[in-house]
């Protein structure tokens, strides 16, 4: 069974999903996006999708700024990733990745008078990072966007020459990721992760006037470290000698997961082993995208079940 697209309005190969080189978000970077994980839960021989909803109510939300016109509701783009999952068949983990963008083929550098459309494809991403042994950070020479910049709000396509950048940066230096300072020189955030930092217990995230995307991930980490955990999450900004002076580092992102960060520019992050509390949050992460959790089901859209996929929702 081939993977599947949801491409102009139907559904078709993967391989026959193509535009035209003259696509004004191909030029521009006009285009918003999410990536949406849905997990493999052998036992249960079932595919779960998490935080559908709240993935798209994001997206909707990046439209807005970008002035791209979505024409389908929450419940609308729930259902049709369902399907989508459902026709490519896969039977383990994948990642999805619906894109709303400025499709006419026009040159000019503007969002308005600009047709829209929207795509949707399914596949497969290995280990985005060592989320078992942890990884090694450096702080980045170039600096996360600012708002009145490009939204950072936004889950935008061109925003994302940013976090590249970075990336490079970082992998030539012999690191494995980037942590990025905004303008103030504060913490924002990894190259596409969300950043948390441990002291004496203490769980600290900076804040969304850091320029951070509000991540999914972060969310959810923050919820059950307050249910199953009791600790509190401060949203504070971070100053760049706090990274070195932390008992337990971590990124969390739909991509990397629960990821530790053991070392922060050539300084051991606590013993340099994932802490405890990390592992604590990364089991309990896993065991809630793969629905294994009863409590956290509600996040978790079956995808080959009798189970109803998803409440009706506004966008």
């Amino acid at each position: 069974m081939p993977p599947y697209a949801y491409f102009q309005k139907k559904f078709m190969p993967l391989k026959d999903a193509k535009m035209g080189i003259l696509t004004h978000a191909f030029h521009y970077g006009t285009g918003c996006f999410e990536g949406i994980r849905g997990n493999w839960n052998s036992e249960k021989q079932e595919m779960y999708l998490f935080r559908l909803e709240e993935h798209y109510r994001r997206l909707h939300q990046s439209c807005h700024i970008m002035r791209i016109n979505l024409p389908y509701s929450v419940k609308e783009l729930c259902d049709l990733t369902v399907e989508l999952t459902r026709r490519s068949g896969y039977k383990e983990d994948v990642y999805i990745r619906p894109v709303a963008y400025k499709s006419e083929e026009k040159i000019g550098v503007r969002l308005h008078d600009i047709k829209d459309d929207f795509l949707l494809i399914v596949t497969t991403l290995s280990a985005y990072l060592e989320s078992d042994k942890g990884v090694r950070c450096c702080t980045s020479s170039w600096r996360r966007v600012d708002d009145t910049m490009i939204p950072a709000r936004g889950k935008i396509t061109g925003i994302y020459v940013n976090s590249a950048l970075a990336k490079s940066e970082a992998i030539e230096r012999g690191f494995d990721e980037a942590i990025m300072l905004n303008h103030d020189g504060h913490v924002s955030e990894g190259s596409g992760e969300n950043i948390f930092l441990i002291f004496q217990g203490t769980m600290i995230t900076p804040p969304g006037a850091d320029n951070i995307l509000l991540g999914i991930t972060r969310d959810t980490v923050i919820k059950l470290a307050r249910e199953e955990l009791k600790l509190e999450t401060i949203q504070s900004s971070v100053d760049r000698t706090e990274l070195y002076i932390a008992d337990e580092a971590f990124f969390t992102g739909t991509a990397a997961h629960v990821t530790p960060i053991i070392e922060v520019d050539e300084r051991m992050v606590g013993n340099g082993k994932p802490g405890k509390i990390t592992r604590k949050i990364q089991k309990l992460y896993f065991d809630a995208i793969q629905g294994k959790n009863p409590k956290y089901i509600k996040w978790c859209t079956p995808v080959y079940g009798k189970t109803k996929t998803t409440k009706k929702t506004k966008a």
